[in-house]
């Protein structure tokens, strides 16, 4: 009758408990998962097995045992003097595991594999004839940001030696008195120019459409014609003469 009493609340054992906030509700969450588990291995266990699977646990178990005398095939071996793991053939260098069994199970027709195996391949090709065309197509786009990139700072060199060149003709033209340039491109633009229509700006520039590498040839050209003035050497020679036989040439290439 004293077991069957419900347990003091005033009682050693009822004040011993572990009464910390969350113990409780983790408790019954890892008592409700040990249930699911073994729920799931008794259902595992009733289950009742297809057909399928029952041919195939028989027909494993049978391939894996071996042969006894009750075979009549294994019998006349060892009438013949055959021993159980012994090779086959004369001299031994035979074969000592039966050849084993592909069975299929699958409904597909022959060949089907084969297809299978065939199209995972090309499938594989596909793939990597995809992937290198990507790689190729990122080659060829870092080759030519490359060389947009050398091409831009080939442009800005030249720019600045355009601006180079155009400050010595304006320097030594004024050494000559000359206070009109041969071509308005010659001479470097003021920082503020005197008040001008946008309509004669636009004059100016539709007139000289001539590139930076062609302004900068004509530019030193005149310039060692006029002046005896290289933009290389930044040397004025005394003539013509002194200007051929101590310069190395016209471009910037001579001068490397």
């Amino acid at each position: 009758m004293e077991e069957d009493e419900e347990e003091d609340y005033m009682s050693d054992s009822f004040i011993k408990q572990d009464v910390r906030p969350g113990l409780p509700m983790a408790r019954r969450m890892k008592q409700a998962i040990q249930k699911e588990e073994k729920q799931k291995e008794a259902n595992e266990k009733n289950r009742q097995k297809s057909i399928k699977e029952e041919e195939k646990e028989r027909r494993d178990l049978v391939l894996k045992s071996a042969l006894g005398s009750e075979n009549k095939g294994f019998a006349l071996l060892q009438k013949m003097g055959y021993k159980s793991g012994q090779a086959l053939g004369k001299s031994g260098e035979g074969i000592v595991e039966p050849i084993p069994l592909n069975i299929k199970t699958g409904r597909s027709g022959l060949g089907h594999e084969e297809l299978k195996k065939r199209k995972a391949e090309e499938k594989l090709e596909n793939y990597r004839q995809k992937l290198h065309m990507k790689i190729q197509a990122n080659e060829q786009a870092a080759d030519q940001f490359r060389i947009r990139f050398k091409n831009k700072q080939e442009e800005r060199k030249m720019e600045g030696d355009l601006r180079k060149s155009q400050r010595a003709c304006q320097q030594l033209d004024a050494q000559k008195a000359i206070d009109v340039p041969k071509e308005t491109w010659y001479w470097l633009e003021p920082e503020e120019e005197d008040k001008k229509d946008e309509e004669d700006k636009e004059d100016e520039c539709t007139s000289s459409e001539l590139s930076v590498s062609e302004k900068l040839h004509i530019l030193t050209a005149y310039l060692r014609e006029e002046h005896f003035y290289c933009i290389w050497c930044g040397t004025t020679y005394e003539d013509s003469e002194d200007l051929s036989s101590n310069c190395p040439g016209d471009s910037a290439a001579d001068h490397d």
